[in-house]
Order: structure tokens, then sequence, then C-alpha cells
């Protein structure tokens, strides 16, 4: 465990310094200029991308959805990225609900019940007059354990070490959320304006269920395969095609039902555009909920059927 949050000190570090190095970049080239000038300019940015005859129609969706929902923010006069360390959190938990925070909870579960079997230890575990499940649950529980230690790690890490930064303010700072499609147009009616705070905290619990999802299967895999190395292989594997698909399954229709295509559930708070039309938060939580539960099923049920002697 030490190992993983001297990982996440070097990384969260690496993108607080990138993150005030593009600061300092674009008031270079801009100068300093209010949120508002950024803003726009940014959105002429998308604009410019959008009319391009290189860029694809998906593409061209997905563009106008973000012109639309910035220009949104200018028409209420609220800035989506307030400085300091509660924007930073939000923006770095976003993206790193997905990969980041996944990977880390990949290396724990991978090795819970793999490393025992390949080394032996779990033929002297069982000798012991405890019920399998009683061993494979114990485990379980401590993964819980340490998926919840991470993420508050992760969280309250960002926040101090960006804080140290960017400053503390801006916990108050007004959110918007609630944006939908109908029709391929931004669906404004159900936009509901909340504290920075608290939209975090709604970041940080569907980050967890990704977070837990992902432990929960490499434990499953943990169980199924012998090797360490070959676990973490198998789901490293299946996120990385998690990545690809996102951009690839807007007319496959059945690829909802993958879990790698439901982990970016944060997306649902601030993206009107799912990777599949017709896919909501509630349907991708039922997703995850049933993949977590196929994966601990098939654990417990060859965990207590192998033969390990």
């Amino acid at each position: 465990m030490g190992v993983i949050l001297l990982i996440l000190v070097t990384l969260i570090s690496i993108f607080t310094y990138a993150q005030l190095q593009n600061a300092k970049e674009l008031e270079k080239r801009v100068g300093n200029v209010d949120w508002r000038k950024a803003m726009e300019i940014r959105i002429e940015g998308w604009q410019s991308r959008m009319n391009s005859s290189r860029t694809d129609p998906e593409e061209r969706t997905r563009l106008q959805v973000r012109i639309d929902q910035n220009q949104y923010y200018l028409d209420k006069n609220i800035n989506p990225a307030e400085t300091g360390a509660p924007t930073f959190v939000r923006t770095l938990l976003d993206n790193a609900a997905y990969l980041l925070l996944p990977l880390m909870m990949m290396i724990v579960a991978a090795d819970m019940v793999s490393s025992e079997q390949s080394s032996g230890t779990i033929k002297v575990l069982l000798t012991r007059p405890i019920r399998r499940w009683r061993i494979l649950l114990a485990k379980y529980l401590t993964l819980v354990m340490s998926v919840c230690f991470i993420l508050t790690s992760f969280v309250l890490l960002a926040a101090l070490i960006s804080g140290s930064v960017f400053g503390f303010k801006g916990w108050d700072a007004p959110v918007l959320t609630g944006f939908s499609m109908a029709q391929d147009q931004l669906d404004t009616t159900s936009v509901r304006m909340m504290p920075q705070w608290q939209f975090i905290l709604m970041e940080i619990g569907l980050a967890g269920v990704v977070s837990l999802t992902v432990a929960t299967i490499s434990f499953m895999l943990s169980v199924l395969v012998r090797s360490t190395a070959a676990g973490m292989g198998i789901m490293l594997a299946s996120l990385i095609a998690g990545l690809i698909l996102q951009g690839l399954v807007a007319s496959w229709d059945s690829a909802k039902y993958l879990f790698m295509v439901n982990l970016r559930l944060i997306n649902y708070l601030v993206d009107a555009a799912p990777p599949v039309a017709g896919m909501t938060l509630g349907f991708s939580l039922s997703v995850l909920a049933m993949w977590s539960a196929g994966a601990l099923f098939v654990a417990f049920r060859v965990f207590m059927r192998r033969d390990v002697f």
C-alpha cells in the first residue's frame, strides 16, 4: 500500500505541475484574460474543428454538445473552471476514474489470491479449520477496505497538493449538471445548479463504483489464474480495449453490456453523449452491478470447488 501511495503522490504532483504550466502558457499566449474570454476562445477552437472536413460526423456531434454546454455556462455567467484545489480535484477525478484509479485497484486485487496459489501458501491456509468461503470473504472485505483507502487517499492528496499551488477556494462555486440529449440536440430542461463540493462527492461515489467493479473482476481473475502477471495482463487488456471501444461502439448496440464500456460514469454528470445511444446512468450502474455479482459468484464457486492440494 505504501508503494501505491508513493505512486499517487508522484502522479498528482506531476498533474499539478502540468496544470500550472498549462495556465502559464495560456496566459503567455492570450494574456491575462478573464474566464469568459478564455471560454469564447475555446469555443471558437471547437467550432473550427467541427467545421473541418477531416472531422467525422460522430466527433462533430460531440463537439457541438461541448459548444452548447459551454455556451450555456456563458449565458448563466458561471465559471466551470474556478481556480483552486476543488476544480483541480473535480477535473482529475473526471479523468482518473476510468483508467488511473482502476489500474491502482487492479494492482491490489490481482495479487490477493493468485500469489498464494503460485507460492503454495494457500495450502497451509486451507488446512486450518475454517471454511473456504470465509477465507475468500475475508480477502474480499480486505479488498473493499483497500479500495476505500486508495480512493480517499487519492482525493485528499489531490486536494492538498493542488491546494498548495492553486489555493483552496472554490468549494461553493456553482456547477451545472443534468445535461441530456434529445434527437442529437442538447437538452437543458433538467439542468440544475449545485455547489462544487456536492458535485465532487457525487464524482467520488461514481468513481468508487467503477473502482470496486474493476477490483472485483480482478479479484475473480486472481482466483481463476494462478499467475498474478497473467491476471493483471487480462485486466489491463480489458481496460485498454474499453478506451479503444469508446469511439467505435456508437453503432454496436450490444457493446453497452460490456463492463469496460460503462466505466465512464462521471460522464453522465458532465457530458450528454453516452458511448451508445440510449445508455443512462441507471443502466450503466446496473450493468456494473451485474458484472460484479457475476464475478463474485464465479470466484467463490471456483475457490470452493478447486483442489489446491
